[in-house]
């Protein structure tokens, strides 16, 4: 949120501006804590119609409210000898299929293993360093357990394209999901806002005054209980699929934050299950130096894999 215009819709209008920064970064990887909020209004860090406001400051309808987050502290991030599934690599960018069970960029309690320190170790140098010093090149991310594609920036004018690309989702992924149950239709769209759990603030939820999240999900593949599920993203909030698919009573078959540890597939199965069984299977993006209209797939992990050979026999 550092250094963007929010405009105060009408049903937030009203609110004091250290709640309302708490809730409109609730679904950023960073989110600001009301508490956090208070200190960058303290440290003349927020502004409304650009003059600094005190945290108990009242949003009218309109206003645009400017953050400005000070600079992380650089905290070096070691370049680690991990193997990569390079899927294509050229002066510009690197696409790579992260397994499940890597973090993209380090955080408290996994500042090492990651994408970054293995890319570090594979580009050197050869990074965008837009993202900063714990996220070089880095334009999207997936989720820990999630495993598919990424695309990555080996120079700033590259990290600028694809960045832009992904906000005007010309550039995007689509998922193949294993899911518990079988939808009666054979495609939908889930239309429904997301934003932290007013409770559990490690989860994400369909809330009133979330963030606009759009997901499209066509049936790929039925089985007994379950059905392989393919989804489209009009928008990229954090756990989107996963949230959106527990919302219509289908949740990511593993997921055991939104519900899909709890069927019996998932624990007769559980030795070929890691986290949700969620694959980015492929990426259309266009080429930041050439244009070139590109696309990239790659195969389901071997455990999703497995898991509908398994599927199909019991039919």
């Amino acid at each position: 949120m550092s250094g963007e215009y929010t405009s105060v819709y009408p049903a937030l209008a009203g609110e004091r501006v250290d709640s309302f920064l708490a809730r409109m970064s609730a679904d950023e990887d960073e989110p600001i804590s009301r508490s956090a909020a208070a200190k960058l209004c303290e440290d003349g860090r927020v502004t409304v119609g650009g003059k600094n406001v005190k945290k108990n400051y009242v949003l009218r309808e309109g206003e645009s409210v400017v953050v400005v987050r000070p600079e992380p502290l650089p905290d070096e991030v070691v370049p680690e000898n991990i193997p990569l599934d390079v899927i294509y690599e050229d002066a510009d960018i690197i696409v790579v299929n992260k397994p499940s069970g890597m973090v993209v960029h380090p955080a408290p309690g996994n500042m090492t293993g990651t994408l970054v320190s293995a890319l570090l170790y594979h580009c050197g140098s050869s990074l965008s360093g837009i993202g900063g010093v714990q996220r070089p090149g880095i334009v999207h991310r997936i989720d820990k357990d999630t495993s598919g594609l990424l695309v990555v920036a080996k120079n700033d004018i590259a990290h600028r394209s694809l960045s832009e690309q992904i906000a005007l989702h010309t550039a995007y992924r689509r998922y193949m999901a294993l899911c518990v149950g079988s939808p009666r239709e054979d495609a939908g769209t889930v239309d429904a806002p997301i934003g932290r759990h007013p409770v559990d603030r490690k989860r994400m939820a369909i809330v009133q005054g979330g963030r606009e999240a759009v997901t499209h999900w066509t049936v790929a593949e039925r089985f007994h209980g379950k059905s392989l599920i393919e989804c489209k993203l009009e928008t990229g909030r954090t756990h989107q699929i996963r949230v959106h698919m527990s919302s219509i009573g289908h949740p990511v078959l593993g997921d055991s934050v939104y519900g899909g540890d709890k069927c019996r597939a998932a624990k007769e199965h559980a030795k070929y299950i890691s986290g949700q069984c969620l694959h980015a299977y492929r990426l259309e993006l266009d080429h930041p130096r050439t244009g070139e209209r590109m696309s990239f797939e790659a195969p389901l992990p071997e455990n999703m894999a497995h898991l509908i050979e398994i599927f199909r026999q019991e039919q």
